[in-house]
């Protein structure tokens, strides 16, 4: 999406609340130390007596991106002597609090940021373990690989290795500029915290055994700027040889979601942003504290930088890659939430009336409004609601991630599964908050007209599903249901991660998508989860036709 249309969207998504709880989310008692060997050298994690699983938190898979190494791809970690201390998480990427429902556990906020934890049910000699890499949402300018909801120890007790990732963000991790395009050796710029992920996905092919893992089957997964990411992997000729599964959740980075921009228009932005903080060189910025960039940063309200096509990472953009079938030839498994974004982001504050909704279609589509009309029915004010609601999604982000499935069933050979999460998320367990509108929470206002009754799952509330996490959020009154909506989300999740199919004999069935089928599969992730026909898919094909990824 362009930027404008992305601080928006990512901006309503706001929150006012961040916790930190203890870095283990609990008692520490039940821990001894262990010991793993790396390339770099031996690190110490620890090994919990409760769950049988090692613990390594914090391990550093690149150089400190700081003082000369500030917006350089990074670069390989020197060896240590002795032992290095992983026992809790390392600094998070620098970023301010911008999503309510993002309560790291890390120990504090820093350049110094490339870091990852592995959590791993090995004994002394298992081998050949399927492997999850996950990558945090946060619209690439907030996130955290300590968040309780990215745990990886449920993950782990089914017999994963499984781990998470900080990368750069904001202004520290997608600045392009000419300056820096020159000094690289790759003659570009920008895309700093896809590399940290690069970066990350090649530490653990070199060093994955050491943890029992297959260093061949590694799963990549994400959520929103996350998924975004694991297309983006898929597409580059830097990652797309370093995993063997990929696990889309809400996004992909296809227009108008975040897609990467020619490099000269990142340099224009990067040049524009340094000029009005002062007409400053890289050199000069280079020279300031983390705190003048951020301040600087925060001073231009910008949403970040854009991704950029910068023939590296990026050789060109993804349905360019995806159509000459350059992309990772692997299974992927993808999907979104059935209430992405409330319908007032489309309706901007107006009645869900009919006259009201012809009128928002008729702005926004002067050309096409006949044709969005006829596919989003209007005839009624739960009608509306419920089309405003799916138009909004769908301009969000859901058309984008329907792009990237559809691109990947009719490009290659291997199996695409799609699914619709639609578990309606439960009271939270304190009245005096309210959910926030990316799955967060913030404290109610006096004054504050009361939030519609959600119609559906909204952005990013599946995660702490899917990674069987619902213990460690403590903000909703969690029931049974939920639970079981868990459990099927994370075994689907679990048996794609180990085969590539997310199918067993326990399961509802989930066929993979055929390339040519007009109305594919589509697994409903709800209390009772089933298959059934997509009946949607002409509000993709007109988006489709729309932004012109046809």
């Amino acid at each position: 999406m362009n930027l404008k249309l992305g601080t928006f969207i990512f901006s309503t998504l706001f929150c006012m609340i961040c916790f930190s709880p203890d870095p283990l989310n609990g008692q520490t008692n039940n821990y001894f130390s262990v010991q793993a060997k790396v390339e770099n050298g031996t690190i110490e994690g620890l090994y919990d007596t409760k769950t049988s699983l090692q613990l390594y938190l914090g391990i550093p898979f690149a150089q400190p991106p700081i003082g000369d190494l500030r917006w350089k791809a990074p670069q390989p970690m020197k060896n240590w002597t002795g032992l290095k201390e992983t026992k809790k998480f390392g600094p998070r990427a620098v970023q301010g609090i911008v999503f309510g429902d993002m309560n790291a556990r890390s120990n504090g906020i820093s350049e110094d940021c490339l870091y990852l934890n592995i959590w791993t049910p090995a004994t002394r000699k298992t081998t050949g373990l399927p492997v999850l890499v996950y990558f945090y949402g946060g619209g690439f300018v907030a996130g955290d690989g300590s968040e309780p909801r990215y745990d990886g120890g449920s993950m782990a007790q089914k017999g994963i290795v499984s781990v998470t990732v900080n990368y750069r963000l904001n202004i520290f991790g997608f600045l392009a500029h000419p300056e820096l395009s020159a000094e690289a050796p790759y003659k570009a710029s920008g895309n700093y915290g896809l590399l940290d992920q690069t970066a990350a996905l090649n530490w653990v092919k070199k060093n994955i055994a050491a943890f029992g893992g297959d260093r061949n089957k590694v799963t990549i997964a994400g959520e929103s700027a996350g998924s975004i990411a694991v297309s983006s992997l898929m597409a580059s000729p830097l990652s797309k040889d370093l995993i063997a599964g990929a696990i889309g959740e809400s996004g992909a980075a296809i227009n108008p979601t975040m897609a990467p921009v020619a490099l000269a228009e990142a340099e224009k932005q990067g040049v524009e942003f340094a000029t009005k903080a002062g007409n400053y060189t890289i050199k000069q910025l280079r020279g300031m504290s983390t705190y003048e960039i951020y301040e600087l940063y925060n001073e231009s309200k910008r949403f970040g930088f854009p991704t950029v096509i910068d023939g590296y990472f990026f050789p060109k953009s993804l349905t360019e890659i995806f159509k000459a079938k350059e992309q990772a030839q692997i299974p992927i498994l993808v999907g979104w939430n059935s209430a992405e974004i409330p319908g007032m982001a489309f309706m901007y504050g107006k009645p869900y009336s009919e006259a009201d909704f012809v009128g928002r279609v008729k702005e926004t589509y002067p050309n096409n409004f006949d044709e969005v009309l006829a596919i989003y029915p209007h005839s009624s004010e739960k009608e509306v609601e419920q089309s405003a609601t799916a138009l909004a999604s769908d301009r969000f982000i859901a058309y984008s991630t329907w792009k990237w499935f559809d691109l990947q069933r009719k490009n290659s050979s291997q199996a695409v599964y799609r699914y619709l999460f639609s578990k309606l998320r439960p009271p939270l367990v304190d009245q005096n908050l309210a959910s926030g509108l990316a799955g967060g929470t913030l404290k109610k206002e006096n004054n504050q007209p009361k939030m519609a009754e959600p119609i559906g799952a909204p952005h990013a509330c599946e995660i702490e599903y899917c990674m069987g996490n619902l213990g460690l959020i403590k903000e909703y009154a969690w029931t049974a249901e939920d639970y079981k909506v868990s459990q099927t989300m994370e075994n689907f999740f679990a048996n794609f991660i180990k085969t590539g199919n997310p199918n067993d004999a326990t399961l509802p069935e989930w066929p993979a998508a055929a390339p040519s089928d007009p109305n594919p599969p589509v697994m409903i992730l709800n209390v009772e989860s089933k298959t059934v026909k997509s009946e949607n898919e002409g509000r993709y094909l007109f988006h489709d036709r729309f932004y012109k990824n046809n």
